[in-house]
This record gives structure tokens, sequence and C-alpha cells, in this order.
């Protein structure tokens, strides 16, 4: 059984102090859990250890995508293909960060893998700030935690320069360019965790600037705030809704690839890892690998099993089937016509409450920080956030 230890909650005025609105959920409840999830050393290092492990997995089933043009099974938009291909050549079109969510890890049992957010990933703020910041309001050691998570993305942030030179070397190649941070207007989390990447490319050594999704001008020279022209923009907007919602940006944002114009993060080809579909290339490619669960694009045969939606979010649109495909738990949503796939079952840690943890682990050119997220059967928009300590 998972461990967690009760600890005083950040009042919600100190929580705003330092930028984070979205504390309260829409029940009136904390967004923010007030314990922590106790971890040993050896399962810190086993987070990451899996977290770099996968990574090199996807690498190597992406170029099997790209050389085998699976596209349309990973149900990836049309009109995003050349790009993610001519993003997927270069090394200039660094992957900035993404977040791994396991099952296991912290209760003797494996860690398996559910799904990479690779393209837009949440809950950045509060693994990399929040938590960190409740250690040290309890009087605790706030070293005893596995987030290096600002640091290793002022690191990466570097190489987009050096790519995979030396990060001590940013300086010598840098020549002055400057990325500019977009958000949606009107949410708070997303700008604010917008403003947190651009806080640590400023840290790293870029000149930056923000401006919501409407204020940014694109043409055939490029990405724009006004007159100002940006060699490198970064936008947490999903590729899938630009493809879908926006389509003639996406052909502009193509050639602006394609002529070398502007460099867009996180780069396309992380839509084919966002792609929940793209775990059944991976069980393809890695059958039985121990950090995967067996996925399919039909049915399991007479296996407990989750069906979900090659993009989605945040719980939606989800079924969790009994081995005869009686339903135990669903959810509705927004994301049901885009292609079912089918993972095999597993249970997730639980306290002593019977209340269920996923973990995430963001991956910034390594593992680099852990969270958890509290809930029930299905992670969905209510489930909480639980920081965690290293047990001495």
């Amino acid at each position: 059984m998972l461990h967690v230890e009760k600890i005083k909650p950040l009042t919600k005025e100190f929580l705003e102090s330092i930028g984070f609105y979205w504390h309260t959920d829409n029940d009136n409840t904390s967004y923010v859990a007030d314990e922590l999830v106790l971890v040993s050393n050896e399962e810190v290092e086993a987070y990451y250890e899996a977290a770099n492990e996968l990574y090199d997995m996807f690498a190597q089933a992406g170029q099997y995508v790209i050389d085998n043009n699976l596209f349309h099974e990973l149900n990836i938009p049309f009109n995003l293909v050349e790009l993610i291909k001519n993003s997927w050549e270069n090394d200039v079109h660094w992957h900035l960060y993404g977040r791994f969510d396991f099952a296991g890890g912290i209760d003797g049992k494996p860690i398996k893998l559910m799904e990479f957010n690779a393209d837009t990933p949440t809950s950045l703020y509060e693994t990399a700030i929040i938590q960190w910041a409740m250690l040290k309001a309890n009087g605790m050691d706030e070293a005893k935690q596995f987030n290096t998570v600002f640091e290793a993305l002022k690191e990466n942030f570097k190489r987009l320069v050096v790519l995979g030179g030396d990060t001590e070397d940013f300086s010598h190649y840098y020549e002055g360019w400057k990325i500019l941070f977009s958000s949606i207007r009107g949410n708070i989390e997303d700008e604010n965790t917008t403003r947190l990447l651009q806080s640590a490319a400023n840290e790293a050594g870029f000149h930056t600037d923000f401006a919501y999704v409407d204020e940014v001008g694109f043409n055939q020279e490029g990405v724009f705030k006004g007159d100002e022209n940006f060699e490198y923009w970064f936008k947490l907007i999903p590729w899938e809704n630009i493809a879908i919602e926006e389509g003639d940006l996406a052909l502009l944002l193509d050639e602006i690839v394609r002529e070398q114009k502007a460099i867009i993060l996180n780069p396309a080809y992380t839509l084919l890892f966002q792609s929940k579909a793209f775990m059944k290339v991976l069980w393809d490619m890695f059958p039985n690998h121990p950090l995967l669960l067996e996925t399919s694009f039909e049915p399991l045969k007479g296996q407990k099993q989750v069906e979900k939606r090659a993009f989605g979010r945040e719980g939606a649109n989800t079924v969790i089937y009994e081995r005869d495909m009686s339903v135990i738990e669903q959810t509705e949503g927004e994301y049901g016509n885009f292609k079912p796939i089918y993972q095999a079952y597993v249970e997730l840690p639980k306290d002593s409450e019977g209340r269920s943890y996923q973990a995430g682990v963001f991956f910034a050119y390594e593992g680099c920080g852990l969270g958890f997220r509290r809930g029930g059967l299905i992670m969905e928009n209510f489930s909480k956030f639980v920081a965690h300590r290293i047990k001495d």
C-alpha cells in the first residue's frame, strides 16, 4: 500500500502571490492535496530510468512510423504530415519537454507506461514550483524531492542552440535569437505555465517575449509580434487543435518550417508521441517489454482493458471494461470522433482510503521531476495534484 503524510497546506494567498491561481476546483475543494506521497531513493531512480529508456524507445518507434507512413493509423491529421516529417528530419527541432504518465512504481508493483503527454503537458507549474514550496513551507528539506524540472528546462533551452553539444558552450553559439511564448487568452493555467517556460528561457540566456495567440502574426517570412520577427515560437496549443480548427495556419506553419523561417516548440513530431495510438506501435516493436501495456486497435480478447481515444485530455472519453467487456466505469467528452485504442488495464497504487495515484514524470533531455495525481479509477479534471517527499 502507498504511504502518504499530512502536511500544512499552502494558503491561497501564498499560492496567488507566486502566480498559482487554479488552486480551487469547481466543487470548491483544493486542487493541491495537503499531503505528500512518500517514495524511496530506489523508487525515484526507477522512475528516472524508466523515462529515459522509454524516450529512446519512442525515438526508435517514431522513425518506424515515418519510414512506414503510419500517420493514418495514429489518427494524425493529414495537413500535419509533411510538417511532422520536416521537423523530424532536422535536429534543430528539439523536443523541449514532455510528461510520462505511469502506473505502479511506489507499491512494489512494476512501472507501466499509460501514455506520454509529449506536446502540451500540464501540471508543469505544480511539479516544478508548488511541490517544492510545500516542502519549504513545512520546514522540510526541499532537496528531498525528485524535482530538477526548472534547471532541466533551462539546460534544454540551451540545447536548442548547442543541440548535442555541451550546454556550457551556449554563449559561443548563441546569436541573440529570440523566443516568442504564446498561450490562449483567458486561460490563466496555460498562461502561467507558458510564462514559467519563458522564465526558464530567460535564465538560459535567450531574449524572450510573450503574446496571446490572437496577437501573433504569421506570414511566409515567419512568426511576428507586431513588426518584430522571432526565430522560435513556443505555443501551448495542441498540434491537433491547430490542424483541425486552424487548417490555414497549419499549412502556413509547414511553409515557415520548411523554409527555415522559424522553429516551433514543441516540434510537430511530438504529435506522434502524443497520440495514444502510438502505444500500439510501441507494443508491436517491443512486445512484452516490462514497461509497456499491451495495446491494440481492436478490443483485447478476454482481458480487463481500457478504451481511450487517440487524442483526448483529462480522462475524457475513457471506458474501463471487465474481461467480458461489461463496462466498469466510463467518462463522456468531446474526443469521441478520434480513433479508439484498447490498452490492458493496470491497477493504480492506492492509499489506505482506497484512492488511486498516478505518477507523472517530466522529461527534458532526461527524466527530471515527479508528481502525482489522485483520483478514482479514471483520472479526470477533478483529480488532485499530490506532491512527494523522498523518505530518509
